[in-house]
């Protein structure tokens, strides 16, 4: 008997764990227009800006096309909060295209 109760404890710790993690939050992928990067040396701060953006894992900035490519974690952080972070370093930004 105690251990089925035991067991069964253990089974709701579990379920409420999983019901109560991140489980669902998944990484996205956004391009944004970044049209103010007019020298080298811009990409380099846009750059430094999107990495401070908790839950941003991955930036590819194209100068060439004034564009960023981010991936991050969506329940860590938002597209608004990283054009945000691009508006604050001085390169307002606009989202181009979403992948999934």
């Amino acid at each position: 008997m105690k251990i089925a109760h035991v067991l069964s404890i253990i089974m709701v710790i579990g379920v409420t764990t999983l019901m109560l993690s991140p489980a669902f939050a998944t990484n996205k992928t956004v391009t944004l227009s970044v049209p103010t990067m007019s020298c080298p040396v811009c990409p380099i701060t846009v750059k430094k800006a999107l990495t401070k953006v908790p839950g941003v894992s991955k930036t590819d900035i194209d100068f060439e096309k004034r564009q960023a490519t981010i991936t991050f974690d969506d329940s860590k952080t938002s597209i608004d909060t990283i054009t945000r972070a691009t508006m604050d370093a001085g390169y307002p930004s606009t989202l181009k295209t979403n992948v999934k």
